[in-house]
């Protein structure tokens, strides 16, 4: 009865907006696209209400968010991207370790090593199954990359198969001999722990254990904790899955357990900066039966399309994603609703503005508005997306992301980091130029920032890609928005994430107007973007042609 309830009062919503902000009438010329602020308000006011309840994975919030989001696509003139559908499913595993019923542990020279679960160490399976019997060797294996384009191997000559591997989280250090291996103080995919969650798999390995440091993590144990041992998980349930073990140690731990081995752990660490580290055998081995809870869900990417007016070019396309979902409700006890208005209800709802806008005004190539699932659980909906893509990857000229928009003031220049990979860099100065904006100037990439929204998904795919991020240099009340943004820290992933309708979102639509500006250039240019020579993710794209 909910569900039926709830997609006539949507309709109903749907159609009313539709009244408030038609389409312009034909006049002889076509309007400029120019993003309105009542439109995106509105859809930013109710995506972020306690109506949708968070928007959170496998809840009823999600499940209103996406009927939302496809009854706006519809009334607004999107073409559906599946066929006759906006919806492309995701399968979806809730993973949620069940230590009290498992009797897996840790063993170093024989004898068993202390290791409470959450406390020492957390685990889980990386392929969607709720048993694991184990007995399996533990090897060290540095931080795990075998990457060709840096001439390094951490596995040169392992037979990882049966086999749990133990790594270091991060990527190694720049050398005054080789000053930007591995990009030097910034962070490469390599580094990443999904990274290496993945490349264990690729080697055929049945588990992986990650080494924490709050340095080389680039935060406490506790955000482990809350992940994998205080709460459910989620994970795609089809395609390429993970090892049937994946999960942390305390560094704390790890040098025990090296020690109960017969190893330093610290030389060895000092060992793996070398390209001729080799994997290190540990008289360790994990032990036991491992159970969780597992249940499987059906989870929406919502897409749709505006058709390109070019005979040719037409068959190519743009997207613009964000991610709709947010972390729904959870505990039992006061404000149980985690909003999440800035993040991301004000990119799916300037999604929306933009859609609107783009109907009335196609470009020669066609360009897709994708709102992707389970984002805040890893990436997950554009994943699946890339993995099982609406439109050929080889014909996808360029993704443009957006993921927690301004919603401070007008600024004086926005945010590009990671444009500069491909020539969408260019594009991206030249559309910032015609709007009287400055490119906001680069950082390292410290945490890896690139790889964390869902642009990468569609990167790693060899679609040119970066996500279009806010300025910092406000127009005017340049102390208050400081202090605005600043406070914005507190409220990140919180309930109090929450939409404020005194909010000034002149900055939020001249963010969604660059990203539509920029998508257009690109959807209107004679070639599409390329990468530029020797960044690693240019070779799936050579390879998708």
């Amino acid at each position: 009865m909910h569900k039926i309830v709830s997609t006539l009062v949507l309709s109903a919503l749907a159609g009313s907006l539709a009244l408030a902000y038609p389409a312009h009438a034909a006049t002889g010329k076509t309007p400029a696209a120019t993003v309105k602020e009542a439109p995106l308000r509105a859809h930013l006011a109710f995506l972020s209400s306690d109506a949708v309840e968070g928007r959170g994975t496998g809840q009823r919030g999600g499940e209103l968010t996406v009927t939302y989001l496809e009854t706006q696509a519809a009334a607004i003139g999107l073409k559906p991207a599946n066929g006759a559908s906006f919806r492309q499913p995701v399968k979806i595993a809730g993973v949620r370790s069940l230590p009290e019923k498992s009797n897996i542990g840790l063993f170093a020279g024989g004898q068993p090593l202390p290791a409470q679960f959450g406390a020492d160490w957390v685990w889980g399976p990386g392929d969607a199954r709720a048993e694991h019997a184990l007995d399996a060797e533990l090897v060290f294996v540095g931080y795990g990359i075998s990457a060709p384009d840096e001439g390094w191997d951490d596995l040169k000559g392992l037979d990882a198969k049966g086999k749990v591997l133990v790594m270091m989280v991060n990527d190694p250090a720049p050398t005054a001999q080789e000053p930007k291996r591995f990009n030097g103080a910034g962070l490469t995919y390599y580094g990443r722990w999904t990274y290496k969650l993945e490349e264990a798999a690729r080697q055929g390995a049945a588990g992986v254990l990650l080494i924490h440091t709050d340095a080389s993590a680039s935060y406490g144990w506790s955000v482990v904790q809350n992940s994998w041992a205080a709460a459910e998980r989620f994970q795609l349930a089809e395609g390429k899955l993970g090892t049937g073990l994946q999960g942390w140690m305390t560094d704390a731990t790890a040098k025990k357990l090296f020690a109960a081995a017969g190893q330093d752990l610290d030389q060895l660490r000092a060992a793996a900066e070398s390209k001729d580290f080799k994997p290190v055998a540990l008289n360790a081995r994990v032990k036991g039966e491992a159970r969780a809870a597992v249940r499987m869900l059906d989870e929406f990417n919502v897409a749709g399309v505006v058709p390109g007016t070019d005979p040719k070019l037409k068959d190519e396309v743009v997207i613009y994603s964000a991610h709709w979902d947010h972390m729904g409700k959870q505990g039992d006890q006061g404000d149980t609703i985690f909003n999440g208005a800035v993040d991301n209800a004000s990119g799916t709802a300037a999604l929306l503005a933009m859609a609107q806008e783009a109907v009335r005004n196609p470009a020669k190539r066609s360009q897709m508005f994708l709102w992707v699932a389970a984002e805040e659980q890893g990436l997950l909906g554009s994943a699946a997306y890339a993995a099982k893509p609406l439109w050929p990857i080889e014909k996808t000229a360029a993704n443009l992301n957006l993921d927690s928009l301004n919603f401070v003031g007008l600024s004086k220049d926005v945010n590009v980091q990671g444009s500069e990979r491909t020539e969408l860099g260019a594009i991206a100065a030249a559309t910032a130029k015609k709007m009287g904006l400055q490119i906001a100037a680069a950082k390292p990439d410290l945490a890896g920032g690139y790889f964390r929204s869902d642009h990468f998904s569609f990167a790693k795919a060899g679609v040119p890609a970066f996500s279009v991020g806010a300025g910092h240099t406000w127009v005017k009340d340049v102390e208050a928005n400081d202090a605005k943004q600043k406070a914005y820290r507190a409220r990140y992933h919180q309930v109090s994430d929450e939409y404020d309708p005194n909010w000034d979102l002149s900055g939020m639509v001249q963010q969604a107007q660059f990203t539509l500006n920029l998508g257009r250039a690109v959807a209107d240019a004679p070639a599409m973007p390329a990468w530029k020579a020797g960044d690693p993710f240019g070779k799936a794209r050579t390879a998708a042609k």
